[in-house]
């Protein structure tokens, strides 16, 4: 049972992790009523949180039916991989963005953390672990960098591109070699304000998406 406080928040964010993690598959169509009663909720905050998901590109709303999980290509994958190496590139042009943090900035901190969490579950290939700690990081790397806005698209683009990758990886474990594994450079770039190697890592992490895409297809 979840709580009633923010359930509309809490229901979309279950939702989220279901089709994330793949046991809400592409193409699972399902109604409102089918979530309220699996959550043991009303149909209201049910229907605020699928037409949350919705405006986030996750579910299709299926006119007098539902819902359905959005179903992503290969060929969307590798536009949502060039769009967001689009976005990026300028996010590490110092004289568009705010200054380096300071040594003792407790967001750096964090960014770390949430950096050799990520690091280690991508070598090891915990996709479940992964996944949260990889959008964590990039959220809180974001927010480092001092563009909401910016931050709020390449979250988006980022949980579509592992809403579309996760079955694969998980159908076919040896594409695992190809997840990226520069977290920790990356926010150690970040901390000491080296924009010219931060850009070279966000580049190297697009590179290993797009290079899944290929073995897609």
């Amino acid at each position: 049972m979840i709580q009633r406080s923010t359930l509309r928040a809490q229901i979309a964010d279950a939702l989220r992790d279901e089709v994330l993690a793949g046991r809400l598959p592409a193409g699972r169509g399902f109604t409102v009523k089918e979530i309220a009663e699996q959550y043991g909720v009303s149909a209201t905050p049910v229907r605020e949180a699928l037409v949350d998901l919705s405006a986030q590109g996750l579910l299709d709303v299926e006119q007098h039916r539902g819902f359905r999980v959005h179903v992503f290509t290969p060929a969307d994958y590798r536009a949502m991989v060039q769009a967001r190496a689009l976005v990026t590139e300028g996010v590490f042009r110092r004289s568009a963005g705010p200054a380096p943090p300071t040594p003792g900035d407790e967001r750096l901190a964090s960014v770390r953390r949430r950096a050799e969490a990520a690091e280690r579950a991508a070598l090891t290939g915990d996709l479940d672990v992964l996944i949260g700690y990889d959008l964590r990081f990039w959220r809180e790397l974001g927010d480092l960098m001092g563009n909401p806005y910016i931050t709020e698209f390449l979250d988006r683009l980022r949980v579509q591109c592992w809403v579309f990758a996760v079955p694969h990886l998980r159908e076919r474990p040896g594409l695992r070699e190809l997840l990226w594994t520069g977290y920790r450079e990356l926010a150690d770039a970040v901390g000491r304000g080296d924009d010219a190697a931060a850009g070279r890592l966000v580049a190297a992490c697009d590179e290993c998406a797009l290079a899944l895409a290929e073995r897609l297809g």
